[in-house]
């Protein structure tokens, strides 16, 4: 099983006063929270750049079901109990074998406006069944699992500052693999209105003046080095929680979902607001919510991550939209393979090879990459949906197109996989 890119990369903690965040960041241990953040400032007042943001569908999402052949009988056959009614779910019209799984509907809504480009049957050859293994591979863009620096950390690499953290960022609270670098710092944010000062009961007047003694409490008194030291960390909460209550209080102008424990809705409403800032992001790393390692109960449990997700996405895109944003950002949603075809004794399915990907933006052509090879002649000797599409050809592309850098310089062998075009 290989190390995950980025282990044992240095971490430290660092209020960015200039954009009131309290981040995690790895790889910067040679300077100093001032240089950081004059290095944000920096990079703030630059003219602003293309972001792609990389959301996870942690476990292997069935394909067949994301975008499934709801007439095929071999579907049928190989599904008895799980296969979708042949009458749900929005037509896919680009291949009129297949439907959109309904909780995608909102998916389906922005890929009739011509915003959302699928992948059907995206992966690799002969896949490695393993979680660890697989998801590695898609971090660090290619099948090997000796690299320790993800993808887009060598993107930043190759041409991000040694002085800005945002410009690789981690909405989940640590590293993301993809992000890991060899030479840049990068960060990680659980998010922006997570730092708060509370205690059990006590809220509104009351707490209002008990932020206010907090603060009178960490005035100097006396000699004493320990009640310096106490008052110092008082005066350096309070002065953070009013640098973040900016973040605490933004409005989005489009609804987003109600995230019911889950942060995911709450995290890209964050994102959509940290972009109308103008901090220097360009590039974000998100994990989706939902359980998709779905061997057992797949139907509800599938059911309740996508229809989270999808709404959230697609209110992301709404939002950018609504703040004049959405030529900038552009989603990329992955998950590390697909499910096998044939349904388990379990009510669910088991680790398979190709899997479903989708871009979401408004600079998109918003056209189908690859095909879906389909159920009769299009499974591999392990009877797998064998992939139409290589990711590592999808992230050449991602890089040439859209981020304007040499795919070679970043993807392993790159000269070998054909680029989707991408853009309009």
């Amino acid at each position: 099983m290989p190390l995950p890119a980025g282990t044992g990369l240095s971490r430290r903690s660092f209020l960015a006063r200039s954009v009131g965040l309290a981040l995690s960041v790895y790889g910067t241990s040679l300077l100093g929270p001032r240089a950081l953040e004059e290095g944000i400032a920096r990079a703030a007042a630059a003219p602003a750049g293309p972001l792609l943001v990389s959301v996870f569908l942690d476990g292997g999402a069935d394909s067949l079901s994301l975008l499934f052949p709801g007439d095929d009988p071999d579907y049928r056959r190989l599904r008895p109990t799980l296969a979708l009614p042949a009458g749900s779910g929005t037509p896919f019209s680009e291949d009129d074998r297949l439907h959109w799984h309904p909780a995608l509907q909102p998916l389906a809504q922005l890929h009739a406006e011509g915003k959302v480009a699928t992948l059907p049957a995206v992966g690799y050859t002969h896949v490695d069944q393993s979680h660890f293994t697989s998801r590695h591979y898609w971090e660090v863009g290619a099948t090997s699992t000796q690299l320790g620096t993800g993808w887009l950390g060598r993107y930043l690499d190759r041409t991000g500052s040694a002085d800005n953290p945002l410009q690789g960022l981690s909405l989940d609270g640590q590293l993301q693999p993809a992000l890991a670098t060899a030479q840049v710092p990068v960060a990680a944010v659980e998010a922006p209105a997570s730092y708060t000062l509370e205690a059990a009961h006590v809220w509104g007047e009351v707490e209002e003046r008990m932020l206010e003694t907090l603060a009178e409490l960490g005035a100097p008194r006396g000699p004493d080095p320990a009640l310096a030291a106490a008052g110092s960390v008082i005066v350096q909460s309070t002065k953070l929680r009013e640098q973040l209550l900016p973040f605490h209080g933004f409005t989005s102008p489009v609804p987003y979902p109600d995230g019911e424990g889950d942060a995911f809705p709450k995290r890209l409403a964050g994102l959509a607001a940290m972009v109308a800032a103008g901090l220097p992001l360009r590039c974000v790393t998100v994990r989706a919510p939902g359980l998709y390692d779905t061997h057992a109960g797949q139907p509800d449990t599938l059911d309740k991550g996508l229809r989270l997700t999808a709404a959230t996405l697609a209110a992301f895109q709404r939002d950018l939209e609504a703040r004049g944003l959405a030529d900038r950002v552009l989603v990329h949603v992955w998950s590390e393979f697909g499910r096998r075809p044939r349904e388990n004794a379990s009510n669910g399915t088991d680790h398979g090879a190709a899997g479903t990907g989708f871009l979401i933006g408004t600079a998109l052509r918003g056209q189908m990459i690859g095909e879906f090879p389909g159920l009769t002649t299009g499974l591999d000797e392990q009877e797998n949906l064998r992939p139409t599409s290589d990711f590592r050809g999808l992230y050449c592309a991602l890089l040439e197109q859209w981020l304007g850098t040499d795919a070679a310089a970043v993807i392993p062998g790159a000269a070998a996989f054909p680029r989707p075009q991408l853009l309009r």
